[in-house]
Order: C-alpha cells, then structure tokens, then sequence
C-alpha cells in the first residue's frame, strides 16, 4: 500500500475477498467487484497481496508429513497476451498427516526431482527427525543421511496410482491444479510461485477465514513495498525461492 493512490477501503475490501473467498478471486473477478477501472490495477493489488502471505519466520511442519512431487501446465491469463509456455514446471508437495486428514501444507517450485532438489526442499520445510513418507522414487533416497525418519511407500500392482501412496499429497497437488485452472485458467511459470504462495496460505487458514484476513493485514505492515516493476523483473528470481 507504499504510496498508493486507491483508497484504503479498497485495499481492505480486496485483502478480504482474497482470503475468505472460498474458490479464490482472480484480477477479472476483482476489477468487476470493486469496481476498479483498470485491468493492470487489480491485477498489481492481487500481486502485491500474494507477496504479503509469507511469513517471514514460519515453523516446520512436524510429526508425520507426506512429500511428493507433480507437474504443473497452463499459460498465465492475468496479463494479456502472456505467452504459452511448452515446459510444464515441476512443483514439490508436503502436507502433514494429521488423522486421516491433512494439516499445514508447503509448497515450492524445483528446477527438478533430483536428490539435492528433493533433499533441500524437505529440509528446508520440514522439521529434522519427523517422519517423511514418500513414493520409491530414488530422488529421496538422501533424506535419511539429512536426519528424517524416511519410509517410503511402493506401488501396489493392485493400486498402481500414486493417490493411494500419498492420498493427502495428491488431493493437495489435483486441488492446486483445479484451483489454477478453474480461478486463474492457468499461470505461467514465472509468475507462478506468487500463486503456490497463495493456495497455501488459504489452506493452511481454510478453516479460519476471518483469521486469514487479520493475518494477511498484519503480514502486509512487515513486508517491504513492491512496485510493479519490481513484480515483474523478480518473477524469474522468485521461482527459486520457498513457497508456503
């Protein structure tokens, strides 16, 4: 909100929307519902949002986590005449397993699924010492030398599908999937990890959406402004960086 020119109000009636809307908003969605005369407008308002959901310092994940990986594709449609990429951007899942639900989920964009890919992304997420249930892939296979508690699942020729490996995983990777698709109708890959930022932010507050909106204000006083300049020369940079 760093020298804005829109109302305050606005800005609260856009933070409100973003985070208790059960399904999302896109920039579209928002414009029409506020108001706002230009596209580019609410497009910038919901970027600069999506990079006030992380905490600057969050707590690993605990106890029992499962951790997969999944492919992503789609073009990104907030920006008019974004171009189709060919290259589907590998996105790295863990979620805790809290009864036969799921508890708060990290998400993080990897260059691949190689062992120091896989490795740094549990160990950056998830706390030393939990246990950590993956597929066989032999990416994982350095987590026990990294201090977890690693057992891996196999496949089943009667279950051949993952989903039955890792079910929370799964769901969390197919409604991130719906969720780009059916909100955004698609991101590209540079802009993508703002995206992954915001699907865990409202999972992890799916249950207290009220409280979503309280955390994303507070969460905006600590993060220095962004400018639109800024959004979109640092959108390559920022897919290396952890999402959640």
């Amino acid at each position: 909100m760093h020298k804005t020119h829109l109302p305050l109000t606005l800005w609260f009636w856009a933070a409100y929307l973003v985070s208790t809307h059960a399904p999302g908003i896109s920039a579209l969605q928002l414009r029409r519902q506020l108001g706002i005369t230009r596209y580019e407008t609410a497009w910038l308002i919901l970027h600069k949002l999506r990079r006030a959901m992380v905490a600057p310092e969050r707590e690993p994940l605990t106890l029992e986590v499962e951790v997969d990986e999944g492919f992503l594709g789609g073009r990104d449609t907030d920006l008019r005449g974004g171009r189709q990429r060919d290259g589907k951007p590998l996105v790295a899942v863990a979620v805790e397993v809290r009864g036969k639900g799921s508890g708060r989920l990290r998400l993080q964009l990897l260059p691949d699924a190689s062992s120091a890919s896989l490795t740094g992304f549990v160990a950056a997420t998830v706390a030393a010492g939990a246990i950590v249930h993956t597929d066989g892939w032999q990416g994982y296979g350095g987590l026990p030398a990294a201090g977890f508690d690693h057992q891996p699942r196999k496949q089943r020729a009667r279950h051949p599908d993952r989903q039955f490996l890792l079910p929370r995983a799964h769901r969390a990777i197919s409604n991130l999937k719906t969720w780009l698709q059916g909100t955004h109708h698609g991101v590209s890959p540079k802009h993508l990890p703002v995206y992954l930022d915001e699907f865990v932010f409202r999972h992890n507050r799916r249950r207290t959406p009220l409280a979503g909106f309280q955390t994303l204000l507070g969460l905006g006083t600590v993060h220095p402004p962004t400018t639109y300049h800024a959004i979109t020369r640092r959108a390559q940079t920022h897919a290396t960086e952890q999402t959640g």
